[in-house]
């Protein structure tokens, strides 16, 4: 016995540490990142940075608040676009789960997640730029949308299935239409879950490149009409990073460091939204059990 408790013990203590050592190596990769853009971007970022218009080539100074205005007005449409659509396919997909057309759309969600990005900015391209011909906001806002869609159907359809059968069940016999039930009861309950997808789609949005390279373009100028090209803060990075010039190469390092920061937000955000959910949760079920006691 005692020496089947010390095998035990070294191979918990081995496994353990492989543990900490993949958490580690999982970790580093970021850490380097996050140092590299600090130490090549941090000292761009002056209120002039935020605040003024792209400089022309050669000349010190300027900004990109163009281009952090057009990816909030990107983000903005493609979430428009997305988060009714796929809520409403998540919850099909949830309550007709074992019907076929749901087993369709479901497979078709998730091949539409596996695509990349760049081919949703040429569909997108195909069925909006092409037949209009110029670059837009609404393009690239609609294929952005294309890109996020899958996740937040699919997250919606996870999220509504945790949710217990008897709150359903309970709804109904109130005399609550299946509707209804679906829309204040049951995505109601779901919601905390559905808007951390909704945050890390927004995140993954906000960092798009490829799409945009066939719909919105970029625009050095400032512009809100999303009828036109529109700068964006991927875009920006793109183009300045390929260029010859130290000053806008800089600019481009503190565009991906703001990017960085964005997604953080985000993400602390939706966690900020889970924790928040759990400790209501907590201090109203002590309440509900003295009371029905």
């Amino acid at each position: 016995m005692n020496a089947r408790s010390h095998r035990r013990k070294r191979t918990g203590r081995v496994m353990t540490a492989l543990t900490w050592t993949a958490a580690i190596v999982a970790i580093i990769p970021l850490v380097m990142i996050l140092a590299h853009l600090l130490v090549n971007g941090l000292g761009q970022l002056t209120p002039t940075f935020f605040t003024q218009l792209p400089s022309p080539p050669g000349v010190h100074g300027g900004g990109v608040a163009n281009a952090i205005v057009g990816s909030i007005m990107l983000v903005a449409i493609a979430m428009t676009v997305a988060v009714p659509v796929g809520i409403g396919a998540g919850l099909y997909l949830a309550e007709h789960r074992r019907g076929r057309f749901a087993q369709a759309v479901r497979l078709l969600a998730d091949v539409l997640s596996g695509l990349p990005s760049i081919v949703l900015g040429i569909f997108a391209w195909e069925l909006i730029v092409r037949p209009s011909g110029h670059f837009s906001a609404w393009a690239g806002g609609i294929a952005l949308g294309l890109l996020v869609l899958p996740l937040v159907a699919r997250a919606t359809e996870e999220m509504v299935r945790l949710v217990p059968v008897a709150l359903t069940e309970a709804a109904l016999a109130l005399g609550f239409s299946r509707w209804r039930t679906s829309l204040t009861v049951v995505l109601r309950t779901a919601m905390p879950g559905i808007v951390t997808a909704m945050l890390i789609a927004m995140s993954r949005a906000a960092g798009e490149t490829a799409p945009l390279l066939f719909t919105a373009f970029g625009n050095p100028f400032w512009s809100v009409d999303p009828a036109r090209p529109i700068a964006a803060l991927p875009l920006q990075i793109y183009a300045y990073a390929q260029s010859p010039y130290d000053e806008w190469r800089a600019q481009a390092w503190a565009g991906a460091l703001v990017l960085l920061i964005l997604v953080t937000v985000i993400s602390v955000t939706g966690r900020a939204v889970v924790r928040a959910r759990a400790r209501l949760l907590s201090a109203v079920t002590p309440r509900v059990g003295r009371a029905d006691g």
